[in-house]
């Protein structure tokens, strides 16, 4: 397979990931495993992966913004402990290699399919309410930042739970703070996977900015009622894939 073909290949698949990702997580489940089928070890395709996610929520952010979403203070603060937990997941994420990463990955996405088709985490509350439980949420970012560092999918549907459930905010508010906490402890990530594997920067590149059209169609369809569009998307697709890592 050619180059251009693969850069292609990621553009489409980064556009569908942005777009899940930000309206409500779980979109690294289709990149990661195209990047494995084409042949990149575990650790490089979840690396990589990094540069997609980075771009989509630099977008989604400013999308969100755009809009008149925002509240950085608080954003910030879980980012803070987010990247701290980020650090210590890409250290052993790095480590993740053959065929412990498929089946890891394969188990994951079965479980993040569950959880999208079930809603589990997601409950109705006032639209504009103040956060509550600051204190418990923060703590429990610095173990959404370290399952994201560690592999990144499926980190927004540990973040939106932690949000919407715990500290009390609506989902389109929740969907804001998710977006800018993944891209801080991206960076973190991303820093490294880079200094201690390999990152497929040209392919990145082209992930990248698929990513990017995904998280700012994404941020917009999630701000206008976009919540109910992600259901039973890619459910074939993910148990297919499952079943392949997982025994094929």
């Amino acid at each position: 397979m050619t180059d251009p073909i693969m850069a292609a290949i990621l553009f489409a698949a980064g556009v569908a990931s942005g777009w899940i990702n930000v309206l409500a997580g779980g979109g690294s489940i289709l990149t990661v495993p195209v990047m494995v089928f084409m042949g990149m070890p575990g650790p490089v395709a979840n690396g990589t992966n990094r540069i997609g996610i980075i771009a989509q929520n630099i977008f989604a952010v400013w999308g969100f913004f755009r809009k008149g979403f925002s509240d950085f203070r608080l954003s910030a603060s879980l980012a803070a402990c987010a990247c701290v937990g980020a650090f210590f997941g890409a250290n052993v994420g790095v480590q993740l290699d053959g065929v412990w990463f498929e089946r890891t990955l394969a188990l994951i996405m079965l479980g993040i399919l569950i959880t999208m088709m079930t809603g589990i985490g997601q409950k109705t509350v006032e639209t504009g309410g103040a956060a509550k439980n600051l204190v418990l949420g923060h703590i429990l970012f610095i173990g959404a930042g370290f399952w994201g560092g560690f592999i990144q999918i499926g980190v927004g549907l540990i973040q939106l739970p932690i949000l919407n459930r715990v500290m009390g905010l609506d989902l389109v508010r929740a969907n804001m703070h998710k977006v800018f906490v993944a891209l801080m402890f991206s960076f973190v990530a991303l820093g490294v996977f880079a200094f201690r594997s390999d990152i497929e920067w040209v392919l990145g590149i082209a992930l990248a900015a698929g990513y990017a059209v995904g998280g700012w169609l994404g941020a917009n369809s999630s701000i206008s009622g976009g919540e109910t569009l992600i259901k039973r998307v890619f459910y074939v697709a993910l148990v297919g894939m499952a079943v392949k890592l997982l025994f094929f």
